[in-house]
Protein backbone atom coordinates (compact mmCIF):
# COMPACT_ATOMS: atom_id res chain seq x y z
CA UNK A 1 0.00 0.00 0.00
CA UNK A 2 1.29 3.28 -0.98
CA UNK A 3 1.87 5.57 1.58
CA UNK A 4 0.79 9.58 1.26
CA UNK A 5 2.93 11.87 1.17
CA UNK A 6 2.12 14.93 3.06
CA UNK A 7 3.18 18.38 1.55
CA UNK A 8 2.95 22.30 1.85
CA UNK A 9 3.55 24.82 -1.11
CA UNK A 10 5.37 27.97 -0.35
CA UNK A 11 6.05 30.63 -3.06
CA UNK A 12 4.23 33.58 -4.02
CA UNK A 13 3.81 33.87 -7.09
CA UNK A 14 -0.01 32.00 -7.71
CA UNK A 15 1.05 30.94 -10.70
CA UNK A 16 3.76 29.03 -9.57
CA UNK A 17 1.88 27.78 -6.59
CA UNK A 18 -0.78 26.69 -8.41
CA UNK A 19 1.35 24.83 -11.39
CA UNK A 20 2.77 22.87 -8.65
CA UNK A 21 -0.08 22.28 -6.89
CA UNK A 22 -1.32 20.38 -9.37
CA UNK A 23 1.58 18.64 -10.79
CA UNK A 24 2.19 17.00 -6.89
CA UNK A 25 -2.09 16.33 -7.13
CA UNK A 26 -1.37 14.58 -10.41
CA UNK A 27 0.57 11.60 -8.86
CA UNK A 28 -0.66 8.75 -6.44
CA UNK A 29 1.69 9.35 -3.49
CA UNK A 30 1.61 13.16 -2.85
CA UNK A 31 -0.97 15.50 -1.36
CA UNK A 32 -0.83 19.00 -0.82
CA UNK A 33 -2.54 20.03 2.28
CA UNK A 34 -1.31 23.69 2.08
CA UNK A 35 -0.67 26.65 0.09
CA UNK A 36 1.15 29.78 1.28
CA UNK A 37 2.10 32.77 -0.65
CA UNK A 38 4.35 33.92 1.86
CA UNK A 39 6.95 32.81 4.66
CA UNK A 40 4.98 33.65 7.40
CA UNK A 41 1.90 31.27 6.07
CA UNK A 42 4.16 28.74 4.90
CA UNK A 43 4.78 28.39 9.06
CA UNK A 44 1.29 28.82 10.10
CA UNK A 45 0.38 25.65 7.64
CA UNK A 46 3.17 23.58 8.82
CA UNK A 47 1.88 24.27 12.45
CA UNK A 48 -1.73 23.20 11.57
CA UNK A 49 -1.13 20.59 9.02
CA UNK A 50 2.08 18.98 10.03
CA UNK A 51 3.17 17.69 6.61
CA UNK A 52 6.11 15.74 5.74
CA UNK A 53 7.35 18.08 3.71
CA UNK A 54 7.38 21.78 2.75
CA UNK A 55 8.40 23.14 -0.34
CA UNK A 56 9.57 26.74 0.35
CA UNK A 57 10.45 28.98 -2.40
CA UNK A 58 13.22 31.63 -1.04
CA UNK A 59 12.18 35.32 -1.94
CA UNK A 60 9.21 36.01 -0.13
CA UNK A 61 7.21 38.96 1.16
CA UNK A 62 6.01 39.62 5.24
CA UNK A 63 8.75 36.69 6.24
CA UNK A 64 11.36 34.68 3.64
CA UNK A 65 12.09 31.48 3.07
CA UNK A 66 15.08 31.25 4.85
CA UNK A 67 13.49 32.51 8.17
CA UNK A 68 10.50 30.55 7.75
CA UNK A 69 12.69 27.62 7.69
CA UNK A 70 14.45 28.15 10.37
CA UNK A 71 11.42 28.56 12.41
CA UNK A 72 9.77 25.14 11.10
CA UNK A 73 13.64 23.43 11.56
CA UNK A 74 13.47 25.02 15.72
CA UNK A 75 10.08 24.13 16.70
CA UNK A 76 10.53 20.40 15.61
CA UNK A 77 7.13 20.42 14.27
CA UNK A 78 8.25 16.80 12.18
CA UNK A 79 8.63 18.67 8.71
CA UNK A 80 11.29 18.52 6.56
CA UNK A 81 12.13 21.52 4.18
CA UNK A 82 13.07 20.91 0.70
CA UNK A 83 14.06 24.17 -0.98
CA UNK A 84 12.70 25.30 -4.43
CA UNK A 85 14.41 28.60 -5.73
CA UNK A 86 16.13 30.06 -8.75
CA UNK A 87 19.74 29.66 -9.44
CA UNK A 88 20.06 33.26 -8.79
CA UNK A 89 19.56 33.06 -5.15
CA UNK A 90 23.06 32.26 -4.14
CA UNK A 91 23.16 33.89 -0.92
CA UNK A 92 19.69 32.52 0.42
CA UNK A 93 20.35 29.03 -0.94
CA UNK A 94 23.68 29.25 1.39
CA UNK A 95 21.18 30.58 4.24
CA UNK A 96 18.72 28.29 3.44
CA UNK A 97 21.06 24.82 4.21
CA UNK A 98 22.56 26.81 7.49
CA UNK A 99 18.40 27.06 8.52
CA UNK A 100 18.24 23.37 8.37
CA UNK A 101 16.89 22.95 4.83
CA UNK A 102 17.55 19.11 4.00
CA UNK A 103 18.05 19.52 0.55
CA UNK A 104 17.69 22.16 -2.70
CA UNK A 105 16.11 22.23 -6.16
CA UNK A 106 15.75 24.40 -8.47
CA UNK A 107 13.05 26.36 -10.04
CA UNK A 108 14.10 25.45 -14.01
CA UNK A 109 14.29 21.47 -13.16
CA UNK A 110 12.57 18.72 -15.16
CA UNK A 111 8.79 18.26 -13.13
CA UNK A 112 9.79 14.43 -12.49
CA UNK A 113 12.80 15.86 -10.53
CA UNK A 114 10.60 17.85 -8.53
CA UNK A 115 8.85 14.76 -7.02
CA UNK A 116 11.11 12.49 -6.62
CA UNK A 117 12.92 15.35 -4.78
CA UNK A 118 9.88 15.58 -2.28
CA UNK A 119 10.08 11.62 -2.18
CA UNK A 120 13.38 11.51 -1.52
CA UNK A 121 13.00 13.93 1.84
CA UNK A 122 10.23 11.70 2.86
CA UNK A 123 12.78 8.98 2.60
CA UNK A 124 15.27 10.67 4.94
CA UNK A 125 17.15 11.64 1.90
CA UNK A 126 19.02 15.00 0.95
CA UNK A 127 18.44 15.70 -2.86
CA UNK A 128 20.47 18.38 -4.21
CA UNK A 129 20.25 19.91 -7.41
CA UNK A 130 23.90 19.51 -9.40
CA UNK A 131 24.54 23.05 -9.99
CA UNK A 132 23.07 24.18 -6.71
CA UNK A 133 25.54 21.75 -5.46
CA UNK A 134 28.88 22.83 -7.04
CA UNK A 135 27.56 26.60 -5.76
CA UNK A 136 27.71 24.87 -2.14
CA UNK A 137 31.11 23.07 -2.51
CA UNK A 138 33.04 26.57 -3.95
CA UNK A 139 31.68 28.94 -1.14
CA UNK A 140 34.42 29.57 1.51
CA UNK A 141 34.79 26.82 4.21
CA UNK A 142 33.91 27.95 7.55
CA UNK A 143 35.93 26.55 10.49
CA UNK A 144 34.20 23.76 12.49
CA UNK A 145 31.26 23.10 9.81
CA UNK A 146 32.89 19.28 9.14
CA UNK A 147 35.82 17.75 10.96
CA UNK A 148 37.78 14.78 10.01
CA UNK A 149 41.15 12.68 10.56
CA UNK A 150 43.47 10.41 8.77
CA UNK A 151 41.63 7.96 10.84
CA UNK A 152 37.92 8.75 9.62
CA UNK A 153 38.99 9.33 5.89
CA UNK A 154 39.48 5.45 5.14
CA UNK A 155 37.31 4.86 3.18
CA UNK A 156 36.94 2.10 0.70
CA UNK A 157 36.81 2.46 -3.41
CA UNK A 158 33.06 1.34 -3.54
CA UNK A 159 31.76 4.19 -0.41
CA UNK A 160 34.34 6.91 -2.89
CA UNK A 161 32.19 6.47 -5.36
CA UNK A 162 29.21 6.58 -3.96
CA UNK A 163 30.19 10.00 -2.22
CA UNK A 164 31.11 11.41 -5.59
CA UNK A 165 28.04 10.56 -6.77
CA UNK A 166 26.46 12.36 -4.01
CA UNK A 167 28.56 15.58 -4.48
CA UNK A 168 27.48 15.17 -8.40
CA UNK A 169 23.65 15.85 -6.75
CA UNK A 170 22.25 11.98 -7.65
CA UNK A 171 19.40 10.03 -5.45
CA UNK A 172 20.01 6.91 -4.08
CA UNK A 173 18.00 5.72 -6.75
CA UNK A 174 19.93 7.32 -9.29
CA UNK A 175 22.95 6.28 -7.70
CA UNK A 176 21.72 2.39 -7.27
CA UNK A 177 20.88 2.77 -10.89
CA UNK A 178 24.27 4.15 -11.73
CA UNK A 179 26.20 1.63 -9.96
CA UNK A 180 23.94 -1.70 -10.76
CA UNK A 181 23.86 -2.44 -7.43
CA UNK A 182 20.47 -1.71 -4.99
CA UNK A 183 19.35 1.05 -3.33
CA UNK A 184 19.82 -0.49 0.11
CA UNK A 185 23.55 -0.88 -0.53
CA UNK A 186 23.95 2.79 -1.51
CA UNK A 187 22.12 3.17 1.57
CA UNK A 188 24.50 0.99 3.71
CA UNK A 189 27.51 2.25 1.69
CA UNK A 190 26.09 6.15 2.46
CA UNK A 191 26.10 5.43 6.61
CA UNK A 192 29.15 3.21 6.36
CA UNK A 193 31.15 6.54 4.45
CA UNK A 194 28.99 9.45 7.01
CA UNK A 195 30.39 6.84 9.53
CA UNK A 196 34.12 6.88 8.52
CA UNK A 197 34.47 11.01 7.70
CA UNK A 198 32.50 12.24 10.65
CA UNK A 199 29.46 13.65 9.08
CA UNK A 200 25.52 13.37 9.40
CA UNK A 201 23.98 13.79 6.08
CA UNK A 202 24.70 14.59 2.62
CA UNK A 203 25.36 18.23 2.73
CA UNK A 204 28.21 17.92 5.46
CA UNK A 205 29.67 14.95 3.30
CA UNK A 206 29.54 17.20 0.22
CA UNK A 207 31.69 19.97 2.46
CA UNK A 208 33.89 17.38 3.31
CA UNK A 209 34.91 15.70 -0.12
CA UNK A 210 35.66 19.46 -1.35
CA UNK A 211 38.11 20.55 1.15
CA UNK A 212 39.55 16.78 1.92
CA UNK A 213 39.53 14.94 -1.18
CA UNK A 214 38.24 11.59 -1.00
CA UNK A 215 40.82 8.38 0.18
CA UNK A 216 40.08 5.55 -1.75
CA UNK A 217 42.24 3.40 0.88
CA UNK A 218 40.42 0.32 3.24
CA UNK A 219 38.95 -2.58 1.68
Amino acid sequence: MTTTIRVVLADDHAVVRRGLAGLLESTDDLEVVGLAKDGSEAVELVREHRPDVAVMDLQMPVVDGVAATRAIVDEQLGTEVLVLTSFSDHARIDAAIEAGAVGYLLKDAEPEALLDGIRAVARGESPLDPRAARRLLSRAARPGDVTATADTAALSPREAEVLRLVVEGLLNKQIAGRLGITERTVKAHLTSAYQRIGVADRTQAALWVQRNGLDARGD
